[in-house]
């Protein structure tokens, strides 16, 4: 599994709205200037959060999104799950084709297990988690 610029555009729009949730919106200039990401893009990935209901839209001349829920309640496993559709490892058999052996194989001893471990870590994590974890540049000490 990939997560694409859509899934890690979406989550970094997100993560930012939390953190500037005492903000009563954001626009997406804003963010994708802290982001360093194109605003059109942002735009992109905006309508798709805002129709499955993760963010809010305020109109107006000074408008910009919200979180439409809780930060706490947003899983990034939905938000993933939004943006990239399912998150499988490898694609599954189309319907009515048999699986073969070595297929059969594969797929119980490395992909389906795979695919749990991916489902346990993206599963853990609401937007507030992500939010709230330490600076990462603070995180890892050197030593020469």
């Amino acid at each position: 599994m990939k997560i694409s610029t859509r899934g890690q555009y979406g989550l970094q729009l997100l993560v930012d709205l939390t953190e500037h949730a005492s903000e009563s919106h954001v626009t997406l200039a804003s963010v994708g200037q802290r982001q360093d990401i194109s605003v059109r893009y942002l735009e992109q990935v905006a309508v798709i959060l805002r129709r499955s209901g993760f963010i809010r839209s305020v109109k107006g001349a000074s408008g910009g999104y919200a979180l439409a829920r809780p930060a706490e309640e947003i899983m990034m496993k939905d938000v993933l799950q939004c943006l990239e559709g399912d998150l499988l490892v490898a694609e599954p058999l189309p319907p009515g084709v048999q699986e073969n052996r070595l297929r059969m194989c594969l797929r119980r001893m490395v992909y389906d297990k795979l695919d749990l471990c991916i489902a346990g870590v993206i599963g853990k994590y609401t937007l507030a988690a992500l939010a709230a974890s330490p600076n990462a540049d603070r995180d890892f000490m050197y030593f020469i």
